[in-house]
């Protein structure tokens, strides 16, 4: 990109700047914030500085999760985009694929409280947020709070909870609160609810309602580890007593610290309108554009477009800059957009699936 500031004074010069679909790049004007040699503001230099300072925990964060976690690279990845952007994450892949010990593993990396909820069909509200226990000595009721107060919670088999739990889990994932009996509670800061579903049973299984799925920031697909990674398998953990152990490296300062850091992260004009164009082209008019109308049923909500955002900063702030490429934006838009592309009957029955609308989509609209 150039490193030259946009000069245009009027609405109409800065207009012709933005980038359009179909239109293929932008006139080379672009803010002084992408050359690093040739940057007089003064600010994007302490910006730059301060993501250097402050991402210091990221690499012996990945190491110290590589030592029990074989390969899953972009699960690390992911998992660490979600503390950067305080977006909760869901985990889906077949039994066996580490999705629990993934979590676990980050939790105890970090030094946060932590509480693991194993769902089933017959938990109740009260076993996740708590409940009033009556008190015969006053002939009052106190309040006992349940394991949802914590910093990191392992919502493991999410989809065998019933309904009335998942309303109330939607009310922490989505408020940061707890409502019991007549009193509102607020979470800890920071708060997460780190998700697993297993995509093969149906069996004693509650699919989420859309509104929950959509307060997830990303979904993961796990998927088979390769040749190799296996191997490395094989060698760590083949036996009764695999190294699970790890030590925490970052504090809850360093990541709230590290979340405002994101928030200033420099997105381009481009960009953003490029990220816009993305979310755009699930809904129609955009997507009959694209010969995608009939195979979409819904698309992706203005939370997606948000959610994008965030996610890419923070993938930059894990780079080391301090503003999003649209590469950023690719690498994430997948985890962002999936479980937010509902599907048709008709592309159910070509077996077109909510991946293949969205790759298409990646490859079609033009990169500023």
């Amino acid at each position: 990109m150039s490193s030259k500031p946009a000069t245009a004074t009027s609405e109409q010069s800065l207009d012709t700047l933005r980038y359009r679909p179909g239109l293929g790049m932008a006139p080379t004007v672009q803010p002084a914030a992408i050359d690093a040699q040739a940057e007089p503001n003064a600010g994007l230099q302490r910006l730059r500085e301060a993501v250097q300072d402050n991402s210091t925990w990221v690499r012996p964060l990945q190491q110290e999760m590589s030592r029990v976690i074989v390969g899953q690279k972009n699960l690390v990845d992911r998992l660490m985009v979600a503390l950067l952007t305080n977006g909760h994450i869901l985990l889906e892949g077949v039994p066996g694929l580490a999705k629990t010990l993934s979590l676990k593993t980050l939790a105890h990396s970090v030094a946060l409280d932590f509480k693991r909820l194993q769902f089933t069909p017959d938990m109740l509200p009260a076993d996740i947020v708590g409940t009033m226990i009556y008190n015969p000595q006053d002939g009052g009721f106190r309040t006992r709070q349940g394991p949802i107060f914590s910093n990191l919670i392992l919502a493991d088999e999410i989809n065998r909870a019933p309904a009335k739990v998942q309303s109330a889990l939607l009310e922490a994932m989505q408020e940061r609160q707890v409502t019991i009996g007549d009193e509102t509670y607020p979470l800890p800061n920071p708060f997460l609810v780190l998700a697993t579903q297993n995509p093969l049973e149906h069996e004693g299984t509650y699919p989420l309602p859309e509104a929950q799925v959509d307060r997830f920031m990303m979904k993961v697909v796990i998927t088979y580890p390769t040749r190799v990674e296996e191997r490395a398998i094989l060698d760590c953990m083949a036996t009764t007593e695999p190294p699970l152990s790890v030590r925490p490296v970052v504090s809850a300062g360093q990541i709230l610290k590290a979340r405002e850091i994101v928030n200033t992260i420099y997105v381009d004009a481009k960009v953003r309108d490029y990220i816009v164009d993305l979310v755009l082209a699930t809904r129609p008019p955009t997507a009959a554009s694209l010969k995608l109308n009939g195979f979409i049923q819904t698309g992706a909500s203005p939370r997606a477009t948000i959610n994008l955002t965030l996610a890419a900063r923070a993938t930059a702030f894990l780079n080391g800059r301090h503003y999003v490429t649209p590469q950023d934006v690719k690498t994430i838009a997948m985890d962002v957009l999936r479980h937010r592309v509902t599907v048709s009957y008709e592309a159910e029955a070509e077996n077109v699936s909510a991946e293949d609308i969205i790759q298409k989509i990646l490859d079609t609209l033009p990169v500023p």
